[in-house]
């Protein structure tokens, strides 16, 4: 009889430390979550900047500068990670082909507003990669402990959900299509 207490015991107290384990875990990652969207939200701020400097010096690449606007608007209005690393992944590109776009104007690379908001993006691309990493890196962590065994079955019972990974969509891997010649108008 002792023997059966002690394992009931054992088995509530592991029960609520393997709880406790996930609840941190869910609490990390949603804390993470929000340092992505904070880096996410300072590079959406910055894009209208960018855009405005850009296309005072490169109006005939209209085009470029609205697929810019266009995406940073859409990401707005999504809730779902997956999406929200789609588009983001998109805006990305749009980006970096706005960069190579400035490539090709001297007089923008020059300017010091241009400049000053090409660091600071860089900065930004720089923490958005940090913070996506380390989201990542605790996402790893709790779907490891909620499908590994025995803690699988707190997670079952407690209804614990994998969680998604924020990643870069595949066509985001591929090199930027790059075209020094200008559009005559």
């Amino acid at each position: 009889m002792t023997i059966i207490v002690i394992a009931v015991i054992l088995v509530i107290i592991w029960s609520i430390f393997t709880y406790n384990g996930f609840v941190s875990l869910r609490n990390r990652a949603n804390n993470a979550w929000s340092d992505v969207d904070v880096q996410l939200t300072r590079r959406h701020d910055l894009v209208p900047n960018l855009v405005a400097v850009v296309q005072g010096y490169a109006a005939h690449e209209k085009s470029t500068l609205e697929d810019v606007i266009k995406l940073r608007a859409g990401i707005e209005k999504l809730a779902d990670i997956d999406e929200i690393g789609s588009a983001e992944s998109k805006l990305t590109e749009s980006l970096k082909t706005l960069l190579f776009v400035a490539e090709s104007y001297p007089a923008l690379k020059a300017d010091a507003n241009f400049r000053q908001l090409q660091s600071q993006l860089v900065d930004i691309e720089d923490n958005i990669q940090y913070a996506r990493r380390y989201y990542n890196a605790v996402v790893r962590d709790m779907n490891t402990k909620r499908e590994a065994f025995p803690a699988s079955i707190i997670a079952s019972i407690l209804q614990f959900k994998k969680l998604p990974y924020f990643q870069a969509e595949q066509d985001s891997r591929n090199p930027v299509a790059v075209s020094f010649t200008k559009e005559e108008k």
